[in-house]
Formats: structure tokens, C-alpha cells, sequence
């Protein structure tokens, strides 16, 4: 076993590996034929996980702003990885929201990988943001709109909303989904 740590340790040192995470390791840049897939990488580094929240967001196109650190939901205890290819943050979420709303896409280059939908990471962002109290129809709005410069490119599916809203037992994510339902947004 030691041959194969060696042989590993050397690997980080000459450059060739980089060190994510105890026993999780990637090729540097010079020996990538494409960049990092980091949704990937969030789902390998904390299990079970999925990709939400900001990142998410930015993803889909859903906000304007550049989103620098990759930041998933977890069922387990909150954590932070800062690693050479970015910083990885999980928010725990309760057992009941946890699996309402998740996508998994599949390729043969990266393989599966976990993903909010639209509307769970907006949900995940609203449920989380502690600084907002409880919204009427028309500060939500002007939360999504102001606050959060949300940018709707297809429409959001107000049942799976209401179903993440009782899920998280949100008062804010039940608003969320009767101001979609009405088309406000």
C-alpha cells in the first residue's frame, strides 16, 4: 500500500496531481484536455450532495452575477473545502426538502451529476436567506427582481415549488409559489 501513497505523494510533489481532499486527487491544468467539470467535483468531494444556491442560479442563467464558489445542499452537517480548483461549501438542508426537486444529468465524459432545479435553488436561496423575514406577493417580487436580479428564461413550474415550499415548511417559498402561479414573475 505504501508504494501506491509513494507514488501518489510524488505525483503532487513533481506537480502532475493535485490534492483536493484526503484520498481525492485531479491532474493539474497542464495535464487537463478540458477544464474541471467542479459541478463534479461538489457532488464527489461531501456525500450526499447536490449542486443549489447561487452557483446553481448562475448556472441556469437565472442571475447575472459570476458566481465564484460552488455551493451544494447536503442532508449531512454543513462543511467547507477550500481546494486549488475553488471553494466548495455545503448548507445542510432538512431530510424532507433534501430530495424534492434534484436533477441528474448524465454524460460519458463526466459521468452523473447532481443538480438542483431552477425552482429548488431559487427555493434553496430564498430558505436560506436569513436577512429577508416573511415577504407579501409584492416584496417578493421586488426581492426577486432588486435583490436577486433573477432573470426567468423559461417558466418556473409553480406545483414543484409548492411541493418544495411544504417540504421546507416555508411560509416564504408558499409565497414564492402563488406569486408564479399568478404569472408575476
Amino acid at each position: 500500500m505504501s508504494n501506491v501513497n509513494d507514488k501518489i505523494s510524488n505525483l503532487v510533489k513533481s506537480g502532475e496531481l493535485v490534492r483536493l481532499k484526503k484520498g481525492f486527487y485531479t491532474f493539474s491544468k497542464a495535464y487537463l484536455t478540458k477544464p474541471i467539470d467542479l459541478i463534479s467535483v461538489a457532488n464527489t468531494l461531501y456525500t450526499p450532495s447536490y449542486v443549489s444556491f447561487d452557483y446553481a442560479l448562475s448556472y441556469y442563467g437565472m442571475i447575472p452575477e459570476r458566481v465564484s464558489e460552488i455551493t451544494s445542499a447536503t442532508s449531512k452537517n454543513e462543511k467547507l473545502f477550500e481546494t486549488p480548483v475553488g471553494r466548495f461549501s455545503y448548507k445542510k438542508v432538512p431530510l424532507k426538502a433534501y430530495s424534492v426537486g434534484i436533477d441528474w444529468f448524465y454524460d460519458e465524459d463526466e459521468g452523473g451529476r447532481f443538480i438542483a432545479t431552477p425552482e429548488k435553488a431559487l427555493c434553496d436561496k430564498i430558505r436560506y436567506d436569513r436577512g429577508i423575514g416573511t415577504l407579501t406577493q409584492g416584496a417578493m417580487v421586488d426581492y426577486l427582481k432588486y435583490d436577486l436580479r433573477l432573470e426567468i428564461t423559461k417558466p418556473l413550474n409553480a406545483e414543484l415549488i409548492e411541493e418544495i415550499a411544504t417540504a421546507y415548511r416555508s411560509r416564504n417559498l408558499k409565497t414564492l409559489s402563488q406569486v408564479v402561479e399568478k404569472g408575476k414573475v
